[in-house]
């Protein structure tokens, strides 16, 4: 739900703070007064058009903030206009595309009265809301779907022209024989090479240094020869007992590196032949590396994956009418899936309109007619069609010329489609309408309030009176300029307002007391 709005130099709006409730909520005030500036706000925080007159005069730039509640998180959607250059928008603190305000918004706000930002008007949604009304189940047809495309797929990546195949054929054999050949097995081989190169490029620098190593350990006056002397000096003297355990230890250690020292030294030959021959190797894997991969890893998965390739393409013609044979029964699987769709679709399109149909003589359209259109593969084209009046042709929502008829056609659709938008605000739902009507409208509009946030900017006492909360726009014109002031009524000032929305006269007892009667028959 919007858990508040907050608007500064919108029009007549100088600055306005308003948090909202759950349920019904009405708008209301005098003519001129600004209540539909609430709409233009919340339009506007939903990617709405933004013209810099908007912007009140005098001020810099608009702006207007939004709250929803998201019931696990919020989101908190800011748009600014400028007087001059291009409005910007922000999504919880980042700046963001109008059309990300969009798309964010469709999921949050429908707005019905003008042609904007209404969910229902796409053709989309459209077979969205007759799917859930009808139970059509999609998962068979998405189903099939998915393995046509599949299909598809694998026989596109075949390779279809067969020259095109054999110079493929021809480029990847010789590179699969090419890494065969060259037999990589560790891909850890050219680290090892290296090491082992290295050793053998400086064999006589290694022999050195292993004999050098071995003289200071063992040779006369070595370590050896040290540590014995340590022994020596300190005996079988009991305060260096322990002394005594570690200089033996020492000794032990010493005797064992010198034996290793040794060992390693006489391992150490010059080999020029081997040398050569890792030189070779390397270059060849350096070359293989340069050609096919970063590391010998990504080689090996080059060879092996261009090995399964050779494999596929030289099997083509069986593998191709392998594919072909299943694609063959995919696409007879998919016709079915959409002819089923299609049939489920076409039977719940007339039993969806007499249900819109059977709310709009309520809601003062009693001779108009809305069709469900069904057309194209599986049924995919659907369309509201709505005509107001007798005589008037069918046509789609979106050309429904009159904005309280298209308000009021959205709020007989919206009592049959439970699902939509968290929050669904009405303008001009009342338009040309009252009596018996109004009271009907407001009804209706309360009913959606038990499973949506609802928003209504009304100028009907009928309407307002079946709202949860009242919120009322008023003028304040002083010789220099206009503001609005917003303010939530209840009680007492809630009767004053519908008094003053009856008949003009908000003083009056008689129109107090019809309001108290209004109130009091929303209840029972």
């Amino acid at each position: 739900m919007l858990s508040e709005l907050r608007v500064c130099n919108l029009g007549v709006i100088e600055e306005l703070s308003l948090v909202f409730a759950p349920g019904m909520t009405a708008v209301t005030g005098e003519t001129g007064a600004g209540k539909t500036l609430v709409v233009t706000a919340i339009e506007l925080l939903v990617g709405g058009k933004a013209e810099a007159s908007m912007v009140r005069p005098g001020a810099d730039e608009a702006v207007v903030e939004g709250r929803f509640d998201l019931g696990d998180r919020e989101c908190v959607v800011r748009r600014v206009v400028p007087a001059k250059g291009r409005s910007r928008g922000y999504i919880d603190g980042s700046l963001a595309t109008i059309a990300e305000l969009s798309e964010v918004g469709s999921a949050l706000v429908d707005l019905h009265g003008q042609h904007d930002h209404q969910s229902l008007l796409t053709s989309a949604v459209q077979r969205q809301a007759l799917d859930r009304f009808g139970g059509v189940d999609l998962q068979p047809l998405r189903t099939a779907r998915q393995q046509v495309i599949e299909l598809e797929s694998q026989r596109s990546s075949l390779g279809g022209d067969p020259r095109d195949r054999a110079r493929e054929i021809d480029l990847l054999r010789f590179q699969v024989e090419e890494l065969v050949a060259a037999g990589i097995d560790d891909t850890e081989e050219d680290a090892k090479l290296r090491t082992e190169a290295e050793l053998l490029a400086d064999a006589g620098g290694f022999r050195d240094a292993a004999g050098a190593a071995l003289d200071a350990l063992s040779a006369d006056g070595g370590a050896a020869d040290a540590i014995g002397g340590a022994l020596a000096a300190l005996g079988e003297r009991s305060l260096f007992a322990g002394v005594v355990a570690r200089l033996r230890d020492a000794q032990a250690e010493v005797d064992d590196l010198a034996r290793e020292l040794r060992s390693t030294a006489e391992s150490i030959e010059s080999d020029p032949e081997r040398l050569a021959a890792i030189g070779d190797r390397r270059k060849l894997l350096q070359d293989l590396r340069r050609k096919y991969g970063e590391t010998l890893a990504e080689v090996v998965t080059w060879r092996d994956d261009a090995n399964r390739r050779l494999v596929e393409l030289e099997g083509h013609d069986e593998l191709a009418a392998t594919i072909d044979a299943k694609l063959l029964v995919a696409r007879a699987v998919l016709a079915d899936a959409e002819e089923l769709v299609s049939k489920a679709r076409r039977a719940a399109a007339p039993a969806l309109a007499k249900a819109v149909e059977a709310h709009l003589p309520d809601l003062a359209l009693p001779k108009a007619r809305l069709e469900v259109e069904v057309g194209g593969v599986a049924g995919r084209d659907v369309t509201f069609r709505f005509a107001a009046n007798p005589g008037m042709d069918l046509q789609p929502l979106a050309k429904v010329a009159s904005g309280g008829e298209l308000a009021r056609a959205m709020l007989a659709l919206r009592l049959v489609l439970t699902e939509g938008p968290p929050v669904l605000v009405f303008d001009e739902v009342d338009a040309g309408i009252g009596g018996a009507a109004a009271v009907a409208v407001g009804r209706s509009l309360s009913a959606l309030g038990s499973d949506h946030q609802v928003l209504v900017v009304t100028h009907l006492a009928q309407v307002a009176s079946w709202a949860d909360a009242h919120v009322v726009v008023d003028k304040v014109a002083t010789e220099s300029t206009t503001t609005t002031k917003i303010s939530i009524v209840d009680g007492e000032d809630r009767v004053t307002e519908l008094a003053r929305m009856l008949s003009g006269t908000p003083e009056s007892s008689t129109a107090q007391q019809h309001a108290r009667e209004l109130l009091a028959s929303t209840d029972s």
